[in-house]
């Protein structure tokens, strides 16, 4: 039993996460490249390694040959006879070789091929640990500012924070702990290139999954987000409980879970709505806090126009239009947003309501200027006739 480079294999597979198979096909190629750098070739080359003990024996198969031309892939009749009595020219021999015989360029090639196998399977093995969390929530540290990009250290490899990836206005200082979106990762001859991000939309979603048991187990749904990183974030629920309010799960009880979330975000606002399968509902919802009066919306054509109290005509735009915009990208629709005098001018809008309450008034009056004529006709018939008895 070879002790020594199954105890040294053991620690590899443990501190490098590389399987003692690999290592041991990495010994395999570097005996093979030793024995054609020590005699020119090694076609002819076979290894044997027991996993079990690490034992591994190295041979060459070589033919018996009445005259040796090439040392490396022939034999004597004499020279094979001491391996096997038995043999006779023509027949193949294998013929050990000793490991301990390689020249000092020889041994060396063949440890540069262990190490840069080992080098090869750690970065692989790093490649494919973050690869499967691509698109997932991690905590890192900030390593340092380089330039107008951020190093994070995720543990075992160091992300790319790039600036359009940034929020606006956020700064980091080194050993700072900070959630980030893992964006991409990309394997290269350096190892994994992994970018990460803090204003993409996934993050909101992926902290609301860790931090509302209703989100992470399916209860509840995300159906839909609009984010402007720094600023304010819309995002659309769904309960597929009718027993479960979604907006209220993601709230928290007194804004707990939400509050933590913005706390993670730096104070950036979150408005939580109902989704709908109705698009004029849903258009309702995501311009709150907005109050809306009519919404008429096409669903082929993707359009909508929103009709709004006049005194709720910027509150519905935002500032800089941000509510209608963001409600734009959670709906998917084109809004346009008009005030109720706006839109009754342009024959948008028709306020039946206002119509019925109109022509109530009007009837009233017409019944009220009837019930008059009729007072003053009974009024007038009695000195009619007064007049006729003086007659």
């Amino acid at each position: 039993m070879n002790r020594e480079l199954m105890e040294a294999l053991d620690v590899l597979e443990k501190e490098k996460n590389i399987s003692k198979d690999t290592l041991l096909e990495a010994i395999e190629q570097s005996l093979i490249q030793a024995c054609k750098n020590h005699f020119g070739k090694a076609d002819n080359v076979h290894v044997s390694i027991n996993p079990e003990t690490c034992d591994f024996s190295v041979y060459a198969d070589r033919t018996v040959a009445e005259y040796v031309e090439d040392p490396v892939m022939e034999i004597s009749l004499a020279e094979a006879q001491k391996i096997n009595a038995n043999v006779e020219i023509g027949d193949v021999v294998k013929v050990e070789i000793h490991s301990k015989e390689f020249g000092r360029i020889a041994t060396q090639n063949a440890k540069n091929v262990i190490l840069q196998k080992i080098r090869e399977e750690e970065r692989k093995v790093l490649y494919d640990q973050y690869y499967g969390i691509e698109k997932e929530v991690v905590t890192g540290i900030v390593q340092r500012v380089m330039g107008k990009n951020v190093s994070i250290n995720l543990g075992k490899a160091d992300a790319v924070l790039s600036e359009n990836e940034q929020v606006r206005g956020e700064t980091f200082k080194p050993t700072e702990r900070i959630k980030v979106y893992i964006l991409e990762v990309k394997d290269t001859s350096k190892g994994p290139r992994i970018l990460v991000s803090r204003t993409h939309p996934g993050l909101v979603k992926r902290l609301f999954e860790s931090e509302v048991a209703e989100v992470k187990d399916g209860t509840v749904e995300i159906k839909s987000i609009a984010r402007e990183a720094g600023s304010r974030t819309k995002i659309a629920v769904w309960s597929n409980d009718p027993d479960v309010d979604p907006v209220g799960a993601c709230v928290g009880m007194n804004g707990a879970r939400v509050g933590a979330i913005v706390n993670e975000l730096r104070g950036e606002k979150i408005d939580i709505i109902n989704w709908d399968e109705n698009p004029a509902v849903l258009i309702e919802n995501a311009l709150s806090p907005a109050k809306v009066i009519a919404v008429m919306a096409d669903p082929d054509e993707k359009t909508a126009l929103v009709v709004v109290p006049d005194y709720q005509l910027s509150l519905a735009i935002g500032k800089e239009g941000q509510n209608a915009r963001l409600a734009a990208r959670l709906t998917g629709f084109k809004i346009d947003i008009k005030s109720e005098s706006q839109a009754k001018e342009t024959g948008d809008f028709y306020d039946y309501d206002e119509e019925a309450d109109s022509h109530e008034v009007k009837e009233k009056g017409s019944e009220a200027e009837t019930q008059e004529v009729q007072t003053e006709e009974v009024q007038e018939e009695p000195s009619v006739s007064a007049e006729n008895e003086e007659a």
